[in-house]
């Protein structure tokens, strides 16, 4: 009989800090805008919006 098991492949979940330099870059690519402003544009949303939590 053959063994059907599939194994599982390990998975780093990306921090966020990783999720927003990546969304950072993507978008200055497609804008032509910097980077760093974009990133820091980010922050900022973050802190202004920290209160608000998505429903679950």
């Amino acid at each position: 009989m053959k063994n059907n098991k599939k194994t599982q492949a390990s998975y780093a979940k990306p921090s966020r800090a990783d999720i927003v330099r990546s969304v950072a870059t993507s978008t200055a690519v497609e804008t032509g805008q910097s980077s760093a402003k974009i990133e820091a544009s980010l922050e900022t949303t973050r802190e202004k919006f920290a209160h608000l939590r998505l429903a679950v």
